[in-house]
C-alpha cells in the first residue's frame, strides 16, 4: 500500500489498539470499533506559506495530512469548493457574517466525492476488485463514479426512497444497484446479507476508515478561505455524521500544527422527524438511542441508528457546539429562502443547516459579530422536485 510519509496506521476509537493499514482494512479486529487514520505529526512540516504557494486544485493539495499520496489517488479533482458570502442571511440571522460552503460543486454534486476518492483509492491499494456500500443516495452515486474511474465494480444498496438522480447516475456509472423497499436500515440489512460469501470491499460510512478522513479537507479549505480566521460556528446537516466528525478532526489537526489558533463550534442540524443525535445531546448522553419511527422528507439525513454517535457527540462537546432539530416544513422553507435571497441552491436535505441556523439564532446561540458557516453538502438540483412540490403546495 502506497502511503504518505507521516501516515502511521490505524487506531481504534473504542479500545485504542493500533494497527498496520496493510493488514487491517476496516473495523477494529479486536472489538469491532471504528478505526481512524493516525499520523506522526512531528514529521509534518506544513506552513501557511506552503499552502498559499500551492494551486487551489483539489483536496490532494493537503496530501501530507492524508493517508494516500496524490500520485496513487483515484481522483477527479474533488474539493476546493467555493465559500459563498451571504450578506442577506447574515442580516436575517443578526450575525457578522454568513458563508455557505457549497459542496454541490464536486464532480458528482456532493461532499461524498471527498470521502470516496480516498476510500476507493484505499480499496485499489488493498487489491480490491469490487466495492460495496449502503447509501441514502449521494454516496452511492459517488461510489459508482469513483469505482468506474478506478476500474472496479461497485455494488450499491439504496432504499426505494432515494432520489431519482442518484439512482439514475449509479446505473449510468455502471454500478450494480439494488433498490430495497423501505428505508436506510432496510437497505443496510440487505447489503449485509448480500456480502455473505462475497469478497467485496466495503466503503460504507465508518466501516472504512477513509470516508471521514477525506471529508476533513472541507475544514482545511474553510480555514484558508477565511484567511486563517477560525469561524465561530459551523452548522452541519447531520445523519451519519461522517463529515462533521471529519471536519472536527481536521480543525484539531490545523490547531495542533499551529496553522490556526482555535476550534470552531460544531452544530449538528437534524430533522425533527429523525433526530437521534439531538435527543442524545439534549439528554447529556454519550451515545444515542435508535429513533424508532423516522419520518422526514430529508432522506439524506434520515439515519435512525447512527453508529458513530459517540464520535459525533464528542465533537460537539469538544468544540463547545450543540445540536438542533427543526421540522421538515421549516427546512424546505429555508432552502427556498436561501435560493431566493442569495441564489444558492441548497438541497432539501442540506437546508437542515440553514433551518438549524435560524433556530439557533432564535435560541440566542449566536453573537452579533459571529462568522457562521452553513454546509451545503450537495447540489440543490438533486432534490429540485421536492422543493418545487413544496412551493406548489403553498400555491406559489
Amino acid at each position: 500500500m502506497e502511503t504518505t510519509a507521516a501516515f502511521d496506521g490505524l487506531e481504534c476509537t473504542d479500545c485504542g489498539e493500533r494497527f498496520d493499514a496493510e493488514s487491517v482494512t476496516h473495523d477494529c479486529p479486536e472489538c469491532g470499533g471504528i478505526c481512524d487514520p493516525t499520523y506522526d505529526y512531528e514529521e509534518i512540516n506544513l506552513t501557511r506559506t506552503d499552502l498559499e504557494a500551492r494551486p487551489f486544485d483539489g483536496q490532494w493539495r493537503y496530501e501530507e495530512l492524508l493517508p494516500i499520496p496524490r500520485d496513487a489517488a483515484v481522483t477527479m479533482d474533488e474539493g476546493t469548493t467555493p465559500l459563498i458570502e451571504c450578506p442577506a442571511l447574515a442580516d436575517e440571522l443578526d450575525v457578522g457574517r454568513v458563508v455557505i460552503k457549497d459542496e454541490g460543486r464536486n464532480p458528482t454534486g456532493s461532499f461524498k466525492d471527498r470521502g470516496h476518492a480516498l476510500a476507493v483509492s484505499a480499496a485499489r491499494e488493498h487489491g480490491a476488485s469490487d466495492i460495496v456500500l449502503t447509501s441514502a443516495g449521494n454516496a452511492g452515486q459517488a461510489a459508482a463514479a469513483y469505482a468506474a474511474r478506478a476500474g472496479l465494480d461497485s455494488h450499491v444498496f439504496v432504499p426505494s426512497r432515494a432520489n431519482f438522480v442518484n439512482k439514475a447516475m449509479i446505473n449510468v456509472h455502471g454500478g450494480d444497484m439494488t433498490v430495497v423497499e423501505g428505508r436506510f436500515e432496510d437497505a443496510a440489512a440487505a447489503c449485509a446479507d448480500a456480502m455473505e460469501g462475497e469478497d467485496w470491499y466495503s466503503t460504507s460510512s465508518f466501516t472504512t476508515p477513509y470516508r471521514h478522513e477525506g471529508k476533513k479537507t472541507m475544514y482545511y479549505e474553510i480555514a484558508e478561505q477565511l484567511d486563517w480566521e477560525v469561524p465561530d460556528r459551523i452548522v452541519y446537516p447531520t445523519g451519519g455524521g461522517v463529515g462533521l466528525v471529519g471536519m472536527h478532526k481536521g480543525a484539531k489537526e490545523f490547531r495542533d500544527l499551529g496553522l490556526t489558533d482555535d476550534l470552531p463550534a460544531m452544530y449538528a442540524a437534524q430533522s425533527s422527524g429523525c433526530a437521534p443525535i439531538v435527543d442524545a445531546w439534549n439528554a447529556g448522553d454519550a451515545t444515542h438511542e435508535t429513533w424508532d419511527t423516522p419520518d422526514t422528507i430529508c432522506g439524506g439525513i434520515e439515519i435512525p441508528d447512527p453508529g458513530a454517535s459517540p464520535l459525533i457527540l464528542d465533537a460537539l462537546r469538544e468544540s463547545d457546539g450543540g445540536a438542533v432539530a427543526t421540522p421538515d416544513e421549516d427546512i424546505l422553507d429555508s432552502a427556498i429562502t436561501v435560493a431566493q435571497h442569495e441564489g444558492v441552491e441548497m438541497g432539501a436535505t442540506c437546508a437542515a443547516a440553514a433551518s438549524g441556523a435560524w433556530e439557533l439564532a432564535e435560541q440566542n446561540e449566536f453573537e452579533s459579530d459571529d462568522t457562521v458557516v452553513l454546509m451545503n453538502t450537495a447540489t440543490g438540483n438533486k432534490e429540485d422536485d421536492i422543493l418545487r412540490s413544496h412551493l406548489m403546495g403553498k400555491g406559489i
